[in-house]
């Protein structure tokens, strides 16, 4: 018999350690996560260099145009003939830059949008789902930067512990975040809605409340206060807290934990919207049932609790995140997704691309990308999924406005 052979019947011995392993005490969990918390700030500081924050995108006249849905020579007589416009920084080639700020100024004076009327309040809408990586914050953000590019004010609200909403823009939860900048003075009673925590972001037309790690502790406040107050409403502190916010913003965002927690109850009772990130993938097509199971049993717990709750929502969607059209089984797993949610589903899907992937890494959207080095193909493939994402949100908030103005 062949040596070779030989050798590649014979089973291949087990490595054998000459020690136990260490044990590993609690202590040392600490520092752990302060080389964790190190290495995070230097990652950030790479990502964003040379900036340690986040800067936003700047537009070509172009884009301000497209945005505005004027072509470049109305673009151009309207640059020339409104002096209060702004007018742009010159580059090479004769060619102009526009920050965001300017670029806002244009698309609220010239852009076809409508405005919310006044006296009408802004709407909430919650971005849930109750497993991770279903892409539930760049949801959050996305919607939040394409609402903003149609001239809109959006309060950001990060309820997730692991404050991955605070870590696009930029901001350290472990280092940079105080209790008292989270929600948990108003859950905790001591202030009585939420205009203390709310900070500007590096995006103009964006605010953000923050998060923290110490949001677990709203776990157990919660109950324990409910438990020794019968007329304390557990659910409702957070849409009292966000009310007197409403006239200021034309959309509240909140970005939930993955998880059936008190801070998503009360994120689900807030909105007026929810907006389910769903990837069409087998698993996460299995656990979007479990979701749809729990909120339906939170749903029933709630009449209970409180018989007097008329709670309805304005919107539910569920939007196809993450959709690879590589993976054999998308096609399927999408037909089971529209079949199951018939009427719910949005039509729109986010793709996975090269584009998402590499903002991603730099703690980032596509939004934030001013100029795409890859396939400009793939960039708007990528690009015009979430604008048309944010759109179909738009004309609902606007649509709503409009009801709420003739109920009045």
């Amino acid at each position: 018999m062949n040596t070779a052979v030989r050798r590649a019947e014979k089973p291949q011995m087990s490595i054998k350690l000459k020690h136990a392993p260490k044990p590993v005490p609690l202590a040392s969990i600490k520092a752990i996560a302060e080389n964790a918390s190190g290495m995070l700030v230097d990652v950030r500081e790479s990502m964003l260099a040379p900036h340690p924050r986040k800067n936003a995108p700047v537009f070509t006249t172009a884009q301000v145009g497209e945005l505005c849905r004027i072509d470049r020579q109305r673009m151009h007589y309207l640059a020339r003939s409104e002096d209060d416009l702004p007018q742009g920084t010159l580059r090479h080639s004769r060619s102009r830059e526009f920050t965001l700020s300017e670029t806002r100024v244009w698309i609220d004076r010239i852009g076809p949008y409508s405005k919310r009327p006044a006296g009408v309040k802004g709407k909430k809408i919650a971005i849930g789902n109750f497993k991770g990586g279903v892409s539930k914050t760049t949801t959050a953000m996305t919607l939040a930067q394409g609402l903003s590019l149609f001239g809109r004010k959006v309060l950001l609200v990060d309820l997730d512990p692991q404050a991955s909403l605070s870590a696009l823009h930029g901001i350290l939860a472990d280092s940079e975040v105080s209790d008292e900048q989270t929600v948990l003075p108003l859950i905790y009673g001591d202030e009585e809605d939420l205009q203390y925590a709310v900070q500007s972001t590096y995006w103009d037309g964006i605010d953000l409340i923050p998060a923290s790690a110490a949001l677990f502790g709203a776990e157990f406040f919660l109950p324990f206060k409910q438990s020794k107050d019968q007329s304390f409403q557990f659910w409702n502190v957070l849409n009292k807290g966000l009310e007197p916010l409403l006239s200021e913003y034309d959309a509240i965002v909140i970005d939930t934990p993955p998880a059936l927690s008190y801070l998503t109850i009360n994120a689900f009772m807030a909105a007026d919207g929810l907006i389910v990130p769903t990837p069409p993938s087998a698993l996460d097509y299995a656990s979007s049932t479990q979701f749809w199971n729990l909120f339906s049993d939170l749903s029933e717990s709630m009449q209970q609790v409180a018989p007097e709750l008329a709670k309805s929502f304005d919107f539910i969607h569920v939007l196809l995140a993450k959709v690879d059209q590589s993976q054999a089984a998308t096609p399927i797993v999408r037909d089971w997704i529209n079949k199951t949610y018939e009427g719910l589903v949005l039509p729109v899907e986010i793709p996975t691309t090269a584009v998402t992937q590499t903002a991603a890494a730099e703690f980032g959207t596509v939004y934030d990308i001013s100029r795409y080095q890859g396939s400009l193909k793939t960039y708007q493939r990528a690009r015009e999924a979430y604008d048309r994402f944010a759109e179909i949100v738009d004309q609902q908030l606007v649509a709503l406005w409009l009801a709420d103005q003739e109920a009045e």
